[in-house]
């Protein structure tokens, strides 16, 4: 019976980390993008000072996964949205699947040859756990259990404010009429 119970628990909680993300309240506490430190999958660190005030949409990404397609609607909801105050940025991880083992340059290679991938990306990085970058041990702590990263291209949404939107699981594409909506009311809001 322990067992069966505990297959029972593995089965739910992957299946809470596939569904699309559940309508939450907004964050209490802000990001404090000045404080964000990541290093580019270019060259230097990204701009992330810059970011205070802008709507950003931050997704775990991999390039050997069954989603690697949604680079396509990534780039499309940057390439819509990046003059009006939105950010997407991109957080390499290999933490699900090894999905992303290859360096830097093999990253960016990858990202811009296949996909024509313009936004920011950052170098790879820990997503999940006691190891996790600071951005995402931010996104886990207004995210909640429920919310924090389950599988690659898990999406999170930080308004002008920097408080957490909203959440989106991988099987809610970038291409999704729900995130297209939570952004452009996103950058109707006022700034910070």
């Amino acid at each position: 019976m322990s067992t069966m119970f505990r297959l029972l628990s593995l089965f739910l909680s992957s299946l809470i980390g596939v569904l699309p993300g559940i309508a939450m309240a907004q964050s209490k506490v802000p990001i404090d993008w000045a404080g964000v430190k990541l290093e580019s999958i270019g060259e230097g660190l990204l701009p992330t000072a810059e970011y205070k005030g802008k709507v950003v949409l931050v997704v775990n990404t991999a390039s050997f996964c069954g989603f690697t397609d949604q680079y396509e609607g990534l780039e499309a909801l940057w390439r819509r949205y990046k003059d009006k105050g939105f950010v997407l940025l991109g957080v390499p991880s290999n933490d699900f699947g090894q999905q992303e083992p290859g360096s830097k340059a093999e990253i960016k290679h990858f990202c811009e040859s296949k996909f024509d991938v313009t936004f920011p990306l950052s170098d790879k990085q820990i997503v999940t756990g006691d190891k996790a970058h600071p951005l995402y041990k931010w996104i886990a702590s207004q995210a909640g259990s429920v919310g924090a990263p389950k599988w690659n291209f898990h999406k999170y949404l930080i308004g002008r404010d920097g408080k957490l939107i909203e959440w989106y699981s991988a099987m809610t594409g970038p291409g999704s009429t729900s995130i297209d909506a939570d952004i452009r009311k996103a950058l109707a809001a006022p700034g910070a």
